[in-house]
Parts: structure tokens; C-alpha cells; sequence
């Protein structure tokens, strides 16, 4: 019983994010008719909530209030502020709405997590053999909200925040029903304020190799954050072509989309076998690689004659994703020092889904208006994709260059 209920939190928990995250571009760009870079500064709103919001949350969770009743109440203000967005008409008013939505929403993710251990060690279940197969719902659920809001005709309406929000505050309500989790109050009253909040990882940033490690995070959390922003409304954007107005790959953009996501779930369980097989550094070049395959496909796709490389663009994406997120989670667990390895690996999220996603939300927004976006508002998009295809093969070289391989034992 207990492992269903997590399994429903952690569906529910992306759930109420996938209902909009793919297809907000489709929605600024092509309904909205708003430009790359307000587009970008909404999207940035992602990043920038990650920067601060976690370490807060989890503060208070640690000392105050019980994390499942802060994790109802986030989610219920989150719904509520999502509910409010089909009356927003300009992008200005539109970036601080979703700021304030992305306050509430993205610290629910460490949130869902911690609650998810908490109850199972209180239930006496084995975590690592437990968690991952929950774990993989929230994927499903993802998927499910992109089906969703791509059959239900929402993808380029503000029906999507509809969506999302009247399953965030059923989620809401659901979180005040767990099992309770209250603050553990075990946190050390003679450490700093920087061990406290968890800033004594930046000093893996004296280390050269932990340095780099962490500057490349942040090169690729930006590519990540590129193919979220712009997926859907490219794939949208093939209507502008009669030929392909009336493709199943434009009126159904979202579900190809989500081909992805079910590629990650793949790829999760071929990760053991290549890390044995060539080490982490190697893992994490492939990524890199994938990352190139990722753009360069899209560049010169089409929903006719191109359709397998959308496809094939699309199952390349859980490779580019697994490899470089779990296989930089596996780095720092073996070469962080154990009394700040969850200090690490928030560190690892924060140049991943803050300073890298910011920086690519805000540049590519600026860069697309700049050079690849013709007077009546079309975008040039296969000049796009290739230079987001360049930035990741200039990332990958940079690497294979740059980063040390494990030292081999004497």
C-alpha cells in the first residue's frame, strides 16, 4: 500500500509539470506570437526559482514544519497561481507569473524525494532496491500530461496551465494524507551557517578536476534546457508549410515529444552496463555526443521524408539526458568526500537546472531574435538546431580535452 501511494505521488509529482513544460513554447511562440527573448526571460524563471528555492524548503523541512504538509501547501499555491494564467495577455506580467508558480513548484522535487525516503525507511523497505521502480512513474507521468494536453487540443491554448493546476491542488490535498514526516532536528547547532545551508561543496570548486566537472554541468544544463523550450513549437511550426499543415507529426507535435521521455526510461537500465564497460568520463562524452545527434537531426528533419530523424532525435534524447544526469550524480557519490556529498549533489543541481538553464534560456532567447528570426516572425530553424548542434560538439571537444580520467591504482 505504502508503494502504490508513492508510486501516485511520484506520478502525479511530474504529472502537473509535463502538462505545460514541452508545449509553453508552442504557446508564446505560436499563439502568443511573442518573441525569442520574452520567451527566453519566462523560461529563465525555471532556473532562477532552482537557484534558491530547494535550499529554503529544505531548511524549513529540516527544523519546522512536517515536509509533507510543506510539500501540500506548495503545490496547492502552485495550482492556484497556474489558474490565473489564461487571464495574462502580455509577456512581461506572464515571466513573474511563472516565476512565482516555478517558487512553489521546483522545490517539490527534492521535496517528493526526501518524503518518498523518509516513509519507506520509516516502513523498513530497502531505498535503493525500492525507490527507482517509483521513481519511474514520474517519467510515466510526464508522459501522460503530454498526451494529454496534445489530444485534448491544449497545446497551444492556456488550457495546458489548466490542466496542471487542477492536478497540483489534487496533489495538494493528497500530500495531507501521507504518512507524517516531521522535521528530524538533528541538524548541528555548532556548525557555520555555510555547513548548515549546505555551501561547505563549493569548496570542491579548488579542485581542478571537481572544477571542471561542474563548469561542463553547467554548459549542458543549458543544453537541456534548449530542447525543452523549443521542442514542441518547432515541431508546431511545421504547419506554416502546406505540404505539412495537416501531418500527424504537427497536429500531434507533443506525443512525438514525448517519444523522449519514453527513451529515457530506456536508457535508465543500460547505464550499469556502460559505466562497467567504459568509465564515467567516456559516459559522459557519449552524452555530449548524443547531444550533438540531438540538434543536428532536428536541423534537417521534416514530417515527411525526415520523420525518422524526429524519431531518431527523440531516442537520442534519453541517452544525452541518463548519461550526463546519473552518471554525474555517480561521480560526485564516489569522489565527493561522504560529509558533503548531498551538499555536492545539490551543488551538481543547482549549475545543472540553475546557472546553465538560466544562462541557455536567457542567450538562446536573444540569439534566435538576433539571427534567426525573419521579419513576419518566422524562425529559421534548421539554423538553429545547427548551432545549438555546434555549441554541444564545441562542449563535448572542450571535454574530452580539458577533463582528467579517473587516476588509474599503482
Amino acid at each position: 500500500m505504502i508503494r502504490f501511494r508513492l508510486t501516485a505521488l511520484g506520478f502525479m509529482q511530474f504529472f502537473v509539470w509535463g502538462a505545460w513544460l514541452i508545449t509553453i513554447g508552442t504557446y508564446c511562440f505560436n499563439a502568443k506570437g511573442w518573441t525569442g527573448a520574452q520567451f527566453g526571460a519566462i523560461f529563465s524563471t525555471l532556473a532562477l526559482s532552482s537557484l534558491f528555492m530547494p535550499a529554503i524548503t529544505g531548511i524549513i523541512a529540516d527544523r519546522w514544519m512536517n515536509a509533507e504538509r510543506l510539500y501540500g501547501l506548495l503545490h496547492i499555491c502552485y495550482g492556484a497561481i497556474l489558474f490565473y494564467v489564461p487571464q495574462v495577455n502580455d509577456p512581461d506580467t506572464l515571466y513573474y507569473v511563472i516565476f512565482a508558480a516555478m517558487i512553489c513548484y521546483m522545490p517539490t522535487i527534492s521535496l517528493s524525494n526526501s518524503i518518498s525516503f523518509r516513509i519507506l525507511k520509516d516502513a523498513n523497505y530497502d531505498v535503493v532496491k525500492t525507490f527507482p521502480p517509483i521513481r519511474v512513474w514520474g517519467t510515466v507521468g510526464f508522459i501522460v500530461a503530454m498526451w494529454i494536453t496534445n489530444i485534448t487540443g491544449s497545446k497551444a491554448n492556456a488550457n495546458q496551465f489548466i490542466i496542471a493546476a487542477i492536478a497540483a491542488i489534487a496533489l495538494g490535498i493528497y500530500a495531507f494524507t501521507l504518512p507524517k514526516c516531521p522535521p528530524q532536528r538533528s541538524i548541528n547547532k555548532s556548525a557555520g551557517w555555510a555547513d548548515q545551508l549546505g555551501l561547505s561543496a563549493f569548496r570542491l570548486l579548488g579542485n581542478y578536476r571537481m572544477a571542471l566537472f561542474f563548469i561542463f554541468s553547467m554548459f549542458l544544463g543549458a543544453a537541456l534546457q534548449l530542447t525543452n523550450m523549443y521542442g514542441d513549437s518547432f515541431l508546431d511550426d511545421f504547419k506554416r508549410f502546406p505540404e505539412y499543415a495537416d501531418s500527424f507529426v504537427v497536429r500531434y507535435s507533443t506525443i512525438i515529444m514525448s517519444i523522449s521521455q519514453i527513451s529515457e526510461t530506456l536508457f535508465i537500465l543500460t547505464i550499469p552496463f556502460f559505466l562497467k564497460r567504459f568509465g564515467i568520463k567516456q559516459v559522459m562524452l557519449i552524452s555530449m555526443i548524443a547531444w550533438v545527434l540531438r540538434f543536428g537531426l532536428f536541423a534537417y528533419c521534416d514530417p515527411a521524408g525526415g520523420l525518422w530523424m524526429i524519431i531518431l532525435s527523440c531516442i537520442v534524447y534519453g541517452m544525452a539526458f541518463d548519461f550526463f544526469n546519473i552518471s554525474g550524480s555517480l561521480f560526485i557519490e564516489t569522489t565527493a568526500d561522504a560529509s558533503i556529498r548531498s551538499s555536492a549533489q545539490g551543488l551538481f543541481m543547482m549549475m545543472t537546472n540553475g546557472v546553465g538553464a538560466y544562462f541557455g534560456s536567457k542567450i538562446s532567447g536573444v540569439l534566435i531574435d538576433a539571427y534567426y528570426t525573419a521579419g513576419d516572425g518566422g524562425k529559421d530553424w534548421s539554423g538553429i538546431w545547427l548551432s545549438f548542434a555546434l555549441y554541444s560538439l564545441v562542449v563535448a571537444v572542450l571535454f574530452a580535452l580539458m577533463f582528467r580520467s579517473e587516476p588509474k591504482a599503482a
